[in-house]
């Protein structure tokens, strides 16, 4: 079967990764053909794909180049109906047909194992139940927490953070709502959080991504980033401290005055962030604080 995947001379893989936009892997593990592509859903296309070709045996590229526009057709019903299903379970209606499509997306994506789009309706509920104790607006929590990682769907097409992506997309198709356009773009801390209801979709957020076997990453393998980043940070001179904060999100570091002074304050933050890119694999950004405190005491007698 590999062997027909490959085709003579490998023209059958070849034109299967021209109409699918992906990489095929074929190695010497038993009874697998790996897939790979950072498009969630021209993964899924290819993924199902492939499994029609095994199934059918018959391969060749016109075969593949049919089969491959029909799983593009399901694929693209499978994700309008997962977003209005999103949007549906939630009670947040009235969304432009983009903005479905991106929630529908996000059923081919994880993050760290866990089902993004399952995620954004567990955020949602999460952030309802919040806002209904505390008093806050609840449609706007609601709402908040279904959008808050909508970016995701397109980050690996459009330059920059997937909570501002996400919050500017909204923003093109209709999502008019101050309160939601914050609690999206801020939920990271990229942007200050003017509302309550930002407060409350970034803990809602935190509970649904911190629940115990909601992400696949081990504790070693946390900790281990944690403390990495705790030791970039220290190896610097004149650094008196470091805390690794938000899970590894952030790091504070503490200077001391006499040595560091402001100018240096700011390249160290350079420095740190370079060296923490260049040395490290981490999901989206890590924040690099530094804090120049200068302090006089005295004594009255």
């Amino acid at each position: 079967m590999k062997g027909r995947i490959i085709g003579r001379n490998g023209r059958n893989i070849r034109a299967f990764e021209l109409a699918t936009g992906v990489d095929v892997v074929v190695d010497d593990t038993p009874e697998a053909v790996t897939i790979s592509c950072f498009d969630p859903v021209r993964r899924e296309i290819a993924k199902r794909s492939m499994a029609k070709l095994v199934q059918d045996g018959r391969i060749h590229p016109a075969r593949i180049e049919k089969l491959v526009d029909d799983a593009r057709i399901d694929v693209e019903n499978a994700v309008r109906e997962e977003g209005e299903r999103a949007a549906y379970e939630t009670g947040v209606h009235g969304l432009h047909p983009e903005v479905i499509k991106l929630l529908g997306m996000l059923k081919f994506r994880t993050s760290y194992g866990q089902n993004q789009h399952a995620h954004a309706i567990e955020t949602a509920r999460f952030g309802s139940m919040i806002a209904a104790e505390l008093g806050a607006n609840v449609e706007v929590a609601k709402a908040a927490g279904l959008l808050h990682d909508i970016g995701k769907a397109i980050d690996h097409e459009v330059e920059g953070t997937h909570a501002i992506i996400g919050a500017d997309f909204l923003k093109r198709y209709g999502v008019k709502d101050k309160r939601v356009l914050n609690a999206v773009a801020s939920h990271h801390h990229e942007l200050e959080q003017e509302y309550v209801e930002s407060y409350i979709v970034e803990a809602a957020d935190a509970i649904s991504g911190a629940r115990p076997g909601a992400r696949r990453e081990s504790l070693e393998s946390y900790i281990k980033r944690v403390k990495t980043l705790e030791e970039i940070a220290t190896s610097f001179e004149g650094v008196e401290q470091s805390y690794a904060l938000q899970a590894g999100r952030e790091v504070r570091i503490i200077v001391r005055p006499e040595v560091v002074d402001d100018l240096s304050a700011i390249r160290l933050a350079r420095d740190v962030a370079k060296q923490i890119e260049e040395t490290m694999q981490y999901p989206g950004q890590i924040k690099v604080h530094v804090i120049r405190e200068t302090r006089a005491v005295d004594y009255a007698k």
